[in-house]
């Protein structure tokens, strides 16, 4: 789009909706104009072109009827061939107002002062009026001052030649330069209010879809951190499951029976939590089962899934936990990290392995220590920094951090095991 043309902000479905209270002649006026500008954007040429020879044919024949006699001084000395010399040289160069219309200004002075100093004054020097329109709407204000400049002296300089002008010629022509200045300035300050709002509603949509986008992102982080504490955990509890009870079917098929038992029961509610959780996310399934997440109230089932996969876990409560000390998502943030902690252990330890689970309760703060006694090469803290093996406690400070919480990771002394710490603060904890 052309620098100089006046732009139009897209109509959007508002401004179609609003059709019906549109008065309709405003309507008819503005689609025209509408119309007109779009023509104009694609095919510049042909607008200049017309403009040009409307005003061309409007000096020759304002040269041919005589009417220029009526503006001219008693005392012209200007020929007729000249008058209309000055006459074409005042509308031609308008087919390039708007691409160089300083240039057009320029070529124009020197014409302006031979029609004034000549006492000619034809009608056609108002034209220069139209590239200072073109210089206003696109330049700065020191180049509108200089065409202003170059527009007055001329008049100004025919005054002292012909005094008796002053009242006819140096008057209008200067009214007539402050009307279109201040016209151009209207036009140019709407131009760039309108072009301001169309920047700001792209910008504004810009950062709706990148807010969406970053919405999106951090969703999905979310279910792939529910769905690897949900799978992560019930798949190592069957697996540990599965490895007790075919090693009890050769000597005691009761207890392997019990273990087929845990393994179903174990499946059925890991299915009932994807469920669940698939469900919710599919839009053609409104009634799906939005169930409440787990919380603290459901760790003592949790830990008995684990002993019964062969992971001895001792649970220690320190302190009271006050009326509504922990909110929902805080509740699922412990559980989810202690869930997480024990599926490590049942994982990747090795040999005679038992785990704590501390819970301690201050004034302020939930703290979580949940420790094992495993070993092995696959519980060093290089292996658990690893991009893969790392997921887990990635997950896991994540969750603290939604909280303003931390979580610290690693070994215990001497590589006697392995601990997880959650620190995080209460409901009504500000920080």
């Amino acid at each position: 789009m052309r620098s100089d043309q006046v732009s139009s902000p897209p109509r959007d479905r508002d401004q179609d909706g609003d059709r019906g209270t549109v008065p309709p002649l405003t309507r008819i006026i503005r689609d025209a104009l509408d119309r007109l500008r779009a023509f104009d954007r694609h095919r510049p040429r042909v607008w200049d072109t017309a403009v040009t020879g409307f005003w061309t044919v409007a000096a020759v024949l304002d040269y041919t009827s005589g009417g220029w006699r009526h503006t001219a001084h008693e005392d012209v000395t200007a020929p007729e061939f000249l008058v209309l010399l000055m006459s074409l040289g005042f509308s031609l160069p308008l087919l390039w107002r708007r691409t160089h219309p300083l240039a057009v200004v320029l070529l124009m002075t020197p014409i302006s002062l031979v029609n004034i100093w000549t006492g000619a004054v034809v009608q056609a020097s108002l034209l220069q009026l139209i590239p200072v329109f073109q210089i206003v709407l696109r330049s700065s204000f020191r180049t509108v001052a200089a065409a202003a400049l170059l527009f007055v002296v001329p008049v100004l300089s025919g005054g002292f030649r012909i005094p008796s002008g002053w009242g006819q010629e140096v008057v209008s022509y200067v009214w007539g330069l402050v009307f279109v200045v201040l016209l151009g300035i209207a036009v140019r300050t709407r131009r760039e209010y309108t072009e301001a709002l169309v920047e700001r509603a792209h910008r504004l949509e810009h950062e709706r879809d990148q807010q969406a986008r970053l919405a999106a992102a951090a969703e999905r982080t979310r279910i792939a951190r529910e769905m690897h504490d949900i799978i992560g955990h019930n798949l190592s509890v069957i697996t540990g499951l599965a490895d007790g009870g075919a090693y009890a079917a050769r000597k005691n098929p009761e207890r392997a029976g019990q273990a087929l038992e845990a393994i179903g029961t174990t499946s059925r509610q890991a299915l009932s939590e994807l469920r669940r959780l698939l469900g919710v996310l599919r839009d053609d399934h409104p009634d799906a089962e939005r169930a409440p997440q787990p919380t603290l109230d459901e760790l003592t089932p949790l830990i008995e899934r684990v002993r019964r996969a062969g992971l001895p876990v001792h649970l220690e409560l320190n302190g009271e936990p006050t009326a509504r000390s922990l909110t929902p998502g805080r509740q699922l943030t412990v559980y989810r990290v202690i869930q997480e902690a024990l599926t490590n252990t049942l994982k990747h330890a090795t040999g005679p392995t038992s785990a704590t689970v501390t819970l301690t309760y201050s004034r302020t703060h939930l703290d979580a220590r949940i420790t094992d006694t495993g070993t092995g090469a696959g519980r060093t803290a290089e292996t658990e920094e690893a991009p893969l093996a790392a997921q887990g406690i990635m997950g896991m400070r994540e969750r603290a951090a939604l909280y303003d919480g931390s979580l610290e990771a690693g070994p215990l002394p001497e590589h006697t095991g392995w601990q997880v710490q959650l620190r995080l603060p209460l409901e009504d904890t500000h920080q």
